[in-house]
């Protein structure tokens, strides 16, 4: 029997009703919001003197000088406009400037390679880029370029006539806009549903990146069917810090145009808990790396303070009400709260797997984690466990107006108005076939007609007796107990049992190493030490009484470094490029088997 889930009814119900008066594309999403509430604030940004604000009126006029400016220089219809640049108020006013203009943005990863640029600006045919600074430009203006022109966020512009700043680009637009009024509005109203709006390459676990074609109409379909849920509120303050390069963020713009709340905004992942302080958010979208960090933080009290933090999680996990839990929570589990603002509604965790445990944990501190699943390919944010009734452990159920199917060999599908138009310059109609994207992802629907994602079609291993190990749960389940992991890379392709490579996580490991009296060496030095790798089998042995026995790690061995995005071993979601792994150390997993 196929197994198939779909929204509760009362989502699909208001998701019809909003989408009869839709807007047709995502400029005019824009436009609407902005003539809606002008005078409310859209956007905070760091500056020298605290927070800054931005209304929706401010950044409207932004926007539609950037529209104009760009043409001014002679952008066409679709014509794709590249962004390289952290995660920034002005990434956003750019994306909407091209929107509004009729082009299509394509996306490119700060962290990315020169190789890899080159490799998306010449397939996408890029004939516009907006960088981060001059130290971009090398990347952007190399022999053969299909780049014509630069527009440079901070930093002077050099002597090239290829690369203004943005302030002259607004200018440009500024004085254009003078001569002709209705530019950029007209120019919005050209653009169709079906139109090319984002052309997003996709981080990938192997292989050179392929651009994903989203049409306008997804986007706004997503906008829609978030609000639908009715879990985000126009009075809600959402903090924003990961990559918008990603599909993840950009459907985090579209949620926010179609619901009206605020992001405060900045790229620097060092100082999220500091700016949680400041800004005092009510909701943070997040990756599950950033969860395990706070959770292997918190649980690293000791003695009285660890006591009473496990005393408090065990009372709230029981009851969420009576004497005991008020004196918890007061106590012990609002002053964990007060650490992220003291006003966090719920967080969302999207890009990889979470723990189930990790998701109680939080859950029962009060802060309720919303766990989603999408894929580029489907505008990232397709199925979602909604935060008022999570079934953890799952991905929830999709949006309204999408399906999913179960395949019979256990590989997820997904229909609905949030796929992709196909791939650019290459064959779709596999990925695509009957109009069900094939996800490539291994999944179950449970009774409560939620999606649990079990793993990766193409990562389960089979072991040389004939067994099947899932590594991503092992994984998942392993960064969970463990708080010195940074990454955990299971393995056993056709081996005859299972084994493992553990990333230190940098910080944890310098803790560490501080209790055990080596402070102020290397974290290669850390990773060799004796004492460390006697602390990991202990968890290791933990975790193996969770598994099956065939699933068990046998040996592990310490990497000396840690995995990164810049050496091309992680995607820029900090997923784990299994191959790139698997053959960069050959040598050290042929050892665990001799």
């Amino acid at each position: 029997m196929t197994q198939t889930c779909t929204a509760p009814p009362a989502e699909e119900a208001v998701l019809a009703e909003l989408r009869e008066h839709a807007p047709a594309s995502f400029g005019a999403m824009f436009l609407d919001r902005t003539a809606a509430q002008p005078r409310e604030v859209a956007y905070l940004r760091p500056g020298p003197d605290g927070w800054q604000s931005r209304t929706w009126a401010q950044t409207a006029q932004a926007v539609t000088e950037i529209a104009a400016g760009l043409l001014a220089l002679g952008l066409r219809p679709e014509d794709r406009v590249a962004i390289a640049a952290g995660t920034r108020v002005e990434w956003i006013e750019a994306d909407f400037g091209v929107m509004c203009a009729g082009g299509a943005t394509t996306t490119v990863y700060p962290s990315s390679s020169p190789e890899e640029v080159a490799h998306i600006l010449t397939d996408s045919g890029s004939r516009f880029a907006v960088a981060e600074d001059p130290s971009h430009l090398t990347r952007l203006l190399f022999a053969g370029t299909p780049v014509e022109q630069v527009v440079l966020i901070d930093g002077d512009a050099p002597d090239d006539p290829r690369v203004r700043t943005l302030a002259a680009l607004r200018a440009l637009g500024h004085d254009e806009l003078r001569e002709r009024p209705g530019l950029v509005e007209d120019a919005t109203a050209r653009v169709r549903p079906e139109h090319l709006a984002t052309l997003i390459y996709t981080s990938g676990t192997t292989g050179l990146p392929k651009g994903v074609r989203v049409a306008h109409s997804a986007w706004i379909y997503q906008g829609l069917a978030i609000r639908a849920m009715g879990i985000l509120h126009s009075d809600d303050l959402a903090y924003l810090w990961l990559p918008l390069s990603h599909a993840f963020g950009k459907a985090l713009l579209s949620c926010q145009l179609s619901v009206g709340f605020p992001f405060a905004v900045d790229g620097d992942v060092s100082r999220i808990v500091q700016r949680l302080g400041e800004v005092r958010p009510t909701i943070m979208p997040a990756v599950p790396r950033i969860f395990e960090k706070v959770y292997a933080a918190v649980s690293a009290a000791t003695g009285v303070q660890r006591r009473l933090l496990n005393w408090a999680i065990g009372v709230a996990d029981r009851r969420r009400s009576g004497l005991r839990y008020r004196i918890a929570d007061r106590l012990v589990l609002a002053k964990v709260r007060a650490r992220f603002g003291g006003r966090m509604r719920f967080f969302i965790s999207g890009a990889a797997a979470l723990s189930p445990d990790i998701a109680r944990w939080f859950d029962a501190i009060g802060l309720p984690i919303a766990e989603g699943y999408g894929l580029t390919e489907s505008c990232a944010t397709t199925v979602f466990n909604r935060p008022d009734r999570p079934e953890y452990g799952t991905v929830g159920m999709p949006l309204a107006g999408t399906r999913v199917r179960i395949a019979d060999d256990g590989e997820i599908l997904l229909r609905g108005p949030g796929l992709m138009a196909g791939y650019h310059g290459l064959d779709s109609d596999a990925v695509l076939a009957g109009g069900w994207l094939h996800t490539g992802d291994i999944g179950e629907i449970t009774p409560g007609g939620s999606l649990r994602i079990t793993d990766r079609k193409k990562d389960l291993i089979k072991t040389s007796n004939g067994k099947y190990v899932a590594p991503q749960s092992i994984e998942a389940r392993f960064k969970a107990i463990c708080p010195l992991a940074g990454q955990f890379v299971v393995h056993g392709e056709n081996r005859k049992y299972i084994t493992a490579l553990i990333d230190l996580d940098p910080d944890e490991a310098r803790r560490w190493a501080a209790a055990h009296g080596l402070d102020g060496v290397t974290h290669a030095e850390i990773a060799g030490s004796a004492d460390l790798r006697e602390t990991l089998q202990g968890y290791v042995d933990q975790l193996n009484t969770t598994l099956n026995s065939w699933e068990t790690i046998k040996r592990f061995a310490v990497l000396d470094h840690p995995l990164s995005i810049e050496s091309g071993e992680l995607t820029s979601s900090l997923k784990l490029r299994r191959r790139v792994i698997e053959e960069r150390y050959r040598p050290v997993l042929d050892d665990l088997y001799t």
